[in-house]
């Protein structure tokens, strides 16, 4: 019974408790909300205008310099080819080596064709010897005539003879000549300087004259590079010529900038040389070609910089871009409707203005529309930046550009 009465008297203190805090927490509450209710005027808080950095909008002349893809071409790929019919006898030189003109290439078997030259030449002897015959028969027959010991037609007929003995020499020489070119071809020789490749036929082996391609020689020194330049580019650029806003020299004084696969720049400008005449249907572009020196060319095998089939990028040099306007790349925000920036008019107001960012000048955008000289742009503090309000403007250190180097898209 005891011990009942005890734990009766705790849970009535624990209820006497939790009454107390509830009236506690009502009473606080009066309290704030007097409080607050007893504040008749607004608090009186005054917000500055929020600060951005700008730029002042600029136009210059600078570089227009757009980049092609390449493959680079042998300046002469020379087809080595038999002028007479035979067997390969000896092959002379290593393939993948450097040749020079004239060095020995190919023997094809000479013994037939030194028996026919030496068969002409004989030839050529009794022909000879038949040419004084019957210039002699001639000159006897011609006193005799005067003396009507022959009749006309036998004079004429020595006369005859001595014509046809010249002809035939003459036939008989140019037999000879024939003979002595195709001994001489035999003997198969380099045309011109270059790298040979591998050859498609060896000792024993028969090739017919003309027709059966045995080895090509590339000449590496120079080098041609071809660009495919896309129908879109031709009719922008010859827009832009029109309108002044592009002005370039002679169209064979444009140079080129090479730059191999991995990052490497070529330490020779190539020159263009030779414009295609029609645009390629399959593929609506216009070729061109470049001239780049290749001193290397004419090392042993691996110490060329670069060989024919490789693919490079061509930068075009000597366009230059009048009145361009360049601002940073940070200044310009995207959305879905494209390129926007923030433009401060002259009240200090926020100004959102859609522009047309056509490419990259190294840390720098080309606005091709959308911005005129002197006009002032957000640069920094894009965040308190909004459409319609009043701003405190800072000038930035960042208007000066660099236009070192241009990335085309």
């Amino acid at each position: 019974m005891m011990i009942f009465q005890i734990l009766l008297a705790k849970m009535q203190l624990h209820h006497n408790t939790i009454k107390s805090l509830i009236w506690a927490v009502l009473i606080g509450t009066c309290l704030t909300l007097s409080v607050g209710c007893s504040t008749d005027q607004p608090i009186d808080v005054s917000l500055s205008p929020p600060e951005v950095e700008v730029i002042t909008v600029t136009a210059q002349t600078i570089p227009d310099e757009p980049e092609f893809i390449g493959r680079a071409e042998a300046f002469r790929p020379v087809e080595v080819r038999a002028q007479v019919s035979g067997i390969i006898r000896q092959v002379y030189f290593t393939e993948g080596r450097n040749v020079k003109q004239g060095d020995q290439l190919y023997l094809i078997d000479p013994v037939p064709y030194n028996a026919i030259y030496q068969a002409m030449r004989a030839k050529v002897a009794q022909q000879k010897a038949r040419l004084v015959q019957t210039k002699r028969n001639l000159a006897r027959v011609k006193p005799l005539l005067e003396e009507q010991a022959v009749s006309q037609k036998d004079v004429d007929d020595a006369t005859a003879d001595v014509l046809s003995a010249e002809a035939a020499l003459d036939a008989a020489q140019n037999d000879v000549v024939k003979a002595k070119f195709d001994l001489d071809n035999t003997l198969i020789v380099a045309p011109v300087n270059g790298r040979i490749g591998r050859s498609n036929f060896y000792e024993g082996q028969l090739i017919s004259a003309q027709t059966t391609l045995l080895n090509t020689i590339d000449q590496l020194d120079p080098m041609y590079v071809s660009v495919n330049v896309p129908e879109s580019y031709i009719l922008r650029r010859r827009k832009e010529l029109a309108e002044k806003k592009v002005e370039r020299p002679d169209l064979y004084q444009l140079r080129g900038v090479m730059t191999f696969a991995d990052g490497s720049i070529y330490p020779e400008e190539g020159v263009l040389d030779f414009t295609a005449v029609t645009i390629r249907a399959e593929t609506g572009t216009l070729q061109g070609r470049f001239t780049f020196p290749n001193p290397t060319g004419n090392f042993s095998p691996g110490q060329s910089d670069f060989l024919p089939g490789q693919f490079v990028s061509v930068r075009l040099k000597g366009y230059k871009r009048l009145d361009a306007v360049l601002i940073p790349q940070r200044a310009v925000q995207h959305s879905a409707n494209g390129a926007f920036v923030y433009v401060i008019d002259n009240t200090d107001k926020i100004e959102l203005r859609q522009v047309q960012a056509s490419a990259w000048y190294g840390s720098d955008w080309l606005i091709e529309d959308g911005l005129t000289p002197g006009e002032r742009i957000v640069v920094a503090g894009f965040h308190r930046a909004q459409p319609g309000i009043h701003v405190t403007v800072i000038s930035s250190n960042a208007s000066e550009s660099n236009h070192s180097n241009q990335e085309m898209p």
